[in-house]
């Protein structure tokens, strides 16, 4: 089974979210599977220079609008798996994936219909072409479309099959109808059943359209999305190929986040041994100018601040909670100015209870998931969310909204039963937020019971053997569909 991956992002080479991270580990995770994965991303200023020498394997020549544009494909030496990346100087030697100093770059439409197309020129050449065309996110949505639309191009492609993941459906890849041309596709595609969009083009439209089969990263986000609430105008599109939909969850590199092996943290420690945990717990309160106290409990966030990620909610909530009780809180993450400045103020209030570090630090955010006990994600909508994974292997209990991947990978703690692996609130009020910190807290004066629920959290798999052989699954199962 070969499987070709169409990416813009791959972690180490172009990193601006979870996305990369997704592309670092699933192919490696599909290889010790036995599926033969190749990733393209397109070769930015930044990912040369990360990935030091390259190979130059050949040269295509990619139409755009009425042109040919010329590319070389390269191929990173010594990477974990066979990664090419698709070099032309005039669109992506510049500094910035998608934009620089605030700005999206104006021909970003331009720059990803070029990448598609090259990527498909490289693959018609290929002695054995994929059986498998998996792209991500809207920058390559247009594959599918130009594969199947524009299909006497590549008569050597005909046999491959198509899957579309969604990571995030509020980034689409939308563009003015003037760009029409650049794509060479007949004018019978903009259309409301195609590619078309209120008026605009959509790129991952014409992925969701012409892919043979869509995923998301979590079974209630593919839910979600076909609703009005959550669909960000492609709900109709969604429902129309429901049964060509499946959600599934991201994984997590447990070589990367394992208490007893991570040498960032302060203290290892595991499960049935959780005594380091305590121990990280008193570095960080010292690092960070907190009370040093084992007994309040430490509340923490590590996220982008925005409205999405729900800090507003937790902003508005907080006050109250650390008026009454002992609770600590720690933030780290940078975003909107209004929320950083609150957050600021927050501090000021409660000095040595609460502290902030607006950026990101790598070592930081180890430290914090170790030495915490609870991780606060409230965050009105979640595709996956990673952190709550990290926070369940170290042994810290997640507080969640009950919203996609978050309600999927959380499960509602309950003493009677003796199960759950943390505490869920909905709906994304500070009221509700309010109220499950509160039940946390409360379960947390139980040695026995708190113990036991982090060692639960512990206990889970999230690894991404699991969601790669899911992924195998449905390769499989699109390589043995009729055609």
């Amino acid at each position: 089974m070969r499987v070709c991956m169409l990416t813009p992002e791959a972690f180490p080479y172009a990193k601006t979210g979870g996305l990369a991270d997704v592309l670092a580990a699933l192919p490696a995770a599909l290889g010790r599977l036995g599926v033969e994965v190749t990733v393209v991303l397109p070769a930015y200023r930044e990912a040369l220079r990360v990935a030091g020498p390259v190979e130059h394997l050949g040269s295509v020549r990619a139409p755009v609008s009425s042109r040919l544009e010329p590319a070389t494909i390269v191929r990173v030496a010594g990477a974990r798996v066979p990664t090419l990346m698709v070099q032309a100087p005039r669109y992506f030697d510049r500094d910035g994936l998608y934009g620089y100093g605030g700005h999206d770059h104006a021909d970003n439409a331009e720059r990803f219909v070029f990448f598609c197309r090259a990527a498909l020129e490289w693959l018609r050449g290929l002695g054995t072409p994929p059986d498998i065309i998996h792209c991500h996110d809207w920058q390559t949505g247009l594959a599918p479309a130009m594969l199947r639309g524009t299909a006497p191009l590549y008569p050597e492609l005909r046999r491959v099959r198509l899957v579309q993941t969604v990571h995030n459906l509020a980034y689409q890849g939308r563009y003015w109808a003037a760009d029409w041309h650049l794509l060479n596709l007949d004018g019978r595609y903009f259309t409301s059943d195609t590619l078309e969009l209120y008026g605009d083009i959509s790129f991952l439209k014409a992925g969701l359209v012409f892919a043979d089969f869509i995923t998301t990263v979590s079974p209630r986000y593919a839910r979600e999305i076909q609703t009005p609430e959550f669909g960000e105008g492609l709900d109709g599109v969604l429902r129309a190929r429901a049964r060509r939909l499946r959600g599934i969850v991201n994984g997590i590199d447990y070589t990367l986040w394992n208490p007893a092996t991570d040498r960032l943290i302060t203290a290892r420690y595991d499960v049935g041994a959780l005594g380091g945990k305590a121990r990280c717990k008193t570095d960080l309160q010292q690092a960070l100018g907190l009370q040093v106290d084992a007994a309040p409990p430490l509340l923490v966030m590590v996220s982008r601040l925005a409205t999405q990620k729900g800090l507003d909610v937790a902003l508005s909530a907080l006050p109250s909670l650390l008026e009454g009780s002992d609770l600590q809180v720690v933030l780290l993450g940078s975003g909107d100015p209004w929320l950083e400045s609150g957050f600021h103020d927050l501090a000021q209030r409660f000095p040595q209870r609460v502290a902030v570090r607006i950026g990101f630090d790598e070592q930081l955010a180890h430290r914090i998931v170790a030495a915490d006990d609870l991780f606060l994600m409230p965050s009105r909508y979640e595709p996956c969310g990673l952190s709550q994974l990290y926070s369940l292997r170290y042994g810290t209990v997640p507080v969640v909204h009950a919203t996609g991947g978050l309600d999927d990978t959380v499960g509602e703690f309950d003493a009677a039963s003796c199960t759950g692996t943390g505490f869920k609130f909905a709906p994304c009020t500070p009221e509700a937020l309010r109220d499950a910190v509160s039940r946390a807290i409360a379960v947390r004066r139980d040695v026995t019971a708190w113990t036991r629920l982090q060692e639960r959290g512990m206990r889970e798999d999230f690894s991404w053997e699991r969601s790669a052989g899911a992924y195998r699954n449905l390769y499989g199962e699109l390589l043995t569909a009729p055609s």
